[in-house]
């Protein structure tokens, strides 16, 4: 059975090949704003429904996921600009929050979803560790303005939960919702 990953995330991409999954990607094109007061869970699982049901393909199973960053009740998206950036970070800095990921699965007429909830705490920083870490270029595409899968991970003290989810894409989940539709990630 074909896998088509619906999601333009490199991060996403390196996941599934480091479990040595064969899959195609299929970047969609959706809206993923939030509706004014939803609530994040509904709202991942919302997106990452709508990327699963725009991939036109019945002889596919489709895998898409939408992450979002909590902390004191903001969802904290990927960052307009440095400067936010750094906000996100300082007000992030020693302080724990939650990532949460929806994940959509998706044969011919057939989804499941499911979403995933990790804690992080993220060690003291400085406000020149900081500025250091944004000047790379790495937290301007991810929410929350961090990733756990690169220079990012220096920030992060402790993960409750899935290192996998926080990265973008929770693999034991995942792996129960593929079962679902026939695949077993560890029978093959």
């Amino acid at each position: 059975m074909r896998i088509v990953l619906a999601s333009g995330s490199p991060r996403r991409r390196e996941l599934l090949a480091s479990i040595g999954l064969g899959f195609e990607v299929v970047v969609p094109d959706v809206d993923e704003s939030r509706y004014p007061d939803e609530d994040p869970s509904m709202f991942v699982e919302r997106v990452a429904r709508s990327k699963a049901a725009v991939v036109d393909d019945p002889g596919a199973v489709v895998i898409a996921a939408d992450t979002v960053v909590i902390f004191e009740g903001r969802v904290l998206g990927k960052p307009a600009h440095p400067n936010e950036a750094i906000s996100m970070l300082t007000a992030l800095e020693g302080e724990r929050h939650s990532v949460m990921t929806g994940l959509a699965v998706k044969a011919g007429d057939r989804m499941e979803s499911t979403v995933e909830t990790s804690l992080v705490t993220f060690t003291s920083l400085t406000a020149a560790e900081i500025a250091g870490y944004v000047s790379s270029g790495e937290p301007l595409d991810k929410a929350g303005s961090y990733g756990l899968g690169g220079l990012g991970a220096v920030l992060v003290e402790s993960v409750q939960g899935s290192p996998s989810n926080v990265i973008g894409l929770p693999l034991a989940p995942l792996a129960r919702l593929l079962r679902v539709f026939g695949v077993d990630l560890l029978i093959r």
